[in-house]
């Protein structure tokens, strides 16, 4: 079954009959400004993809991980991971142990991907599990969607020795890590020399950081043994040269990388002052790529947001909205749009 997401405004535009162009669409974490597309070599589009091992040295640089490969999107594998593990598993001639561990408040298709699989579900939140089954899997999602949860290093490694000690897997989504400053990521955790982290999967995305979702691609960090599985797994041309070519100038301009984080920062702060004017009451949660608002109200304020042509994502819980962040432009729009609703005690 497919799950709701954001970035679906044709659907929510023809439900509240309201034409696509007259939305302010800040339903997805995805950053508003782009990394710039510059002109595409013809051979990129002539010929078949290929993963070049200049492309793997800059990720490699950029995420500071021993061995890395890119995906069709970190999607791609977490559809894949359950049957992966599974098949790992039993050439190991270990015992399956169907179990995972998920943040209730998350991602939802890790769940899903888990739960069709037949693993049972065992969910935590602020609090790591630390009473993990063997040969189990815990997925931690760092920094969290939407709920903006975050873990140290230090939380991490604990959990990871106990992983290891039950033979488990670890599988750490960092999609919206690019924002931290690079010691927030457990990647470098991977290179200690002695195989400690030999089950452990780092999930990175370029779509969200870099405002290029709809190139489809992101990496896995991993120990070298992975890296090859997951090779083979997913084929090679399952990623669009075009999308490898734009990846490797995005991920070595390191000036661009810089100035994003800045206004990044900058847009969220401005639009986090305009959402505590407007909802002085409500918990905010707040990083450089989205505000999460929390309300028992938050279904019925999304209902009036949207007959306003503002279109947030409303969490699975229904207890939230998060806005992803806005340009300057979107910023004075929302700002209007919201002092127009409140004026008129719509909100």
């Amino acid at each position: 079954m497919a799950l709701l997401h954001g970035g679906q405004l044709a659907v929510i535009a023809q439900q509240y009959q309201i034409p696509e162009s007259d939305w302010l669409d800040l339903s997805t974490g995805i950053a508003p400004f782009s990394y710039p597309v510059i002109d595409i070599p013809l051979p990129v589009w002539q010929q078949l993809p290929t993963i070049s091992t200049t492309l793997i040295e800059v990720a490699k640089q950029y995420y500071q991980a021993e061995h890395c490969w890119p995906l069709a999107g970190s999607q791609q594998l977490i559809e894949q991971l359950p049957q992966l593990w599974l098949n790992k598993i039993s050439a190991d001639n270990k015992i399956i142990a169907k179990h995972v561990y998920l943040p209730k408040v998350g991602y939802k298709e890790h769940q899903q991907a888990w739960q069709q699989a037949g693993f049972e579900l065992h969910f935590y939140q602020q609090q790591l599990p630390s009473d993990i089954i063997e040969n189990s899997v815990v997925v931690v999602i760092n920094p969290n969607n939407p709920n903006n949860d975050r873990f140290s290093i230090q939380q991490l490694c604990v959990l990871q020795q106990q992983c290891k000690k039950q033979q488990a897997l670890l599988v750490i989504d960092e999609a919206f890590a690019d924002i931290f400053p690079t010691d927030f990521s457990f990647v470098q955790q991977l290179n200690d020399g002695q195989g400690n982290n030999e089950d452990v999967i780092i999930l990175r995305s370029i779509g969200k950081f870099f405002g290029l979702a709809g190139l489809r691609i992101g990496f896995v960090c991993s120990s070298q043994s992975w890296c090859e599985i997951i090779k083979q797994r997913i084929g090679p041309w399952s990623i669009n040269g075009a999308a490898l070519y734009i990846t490797e100038q995005a991920l070595n301009d390191t000036q661009w990388q810089q100035t994003q984080i800045i206004r990044l920062q900058q847009q969220s702060h401005s639009q986090y002052q305009i959402l505590k004017q407007y909802f002085p009451h409500c918990r905010i949660e707040t990083n450089a790529l989205f505000n999460t608002v929390y309300s028992t109200d938050a279904a019925s304020i999304h209902r009036r947001l949207c007959q306003q042509a503002i279109y947030v994502r409303l969490t699975d819980e229904n207890d939230a909205l998060r806005f992803g962040i806005a340009d300057q432009l979107q910023l004075e729009r929302l700002q209007y749009l919201l002092s127009e609703l409140f004026q008129e005690n719509k909100i």
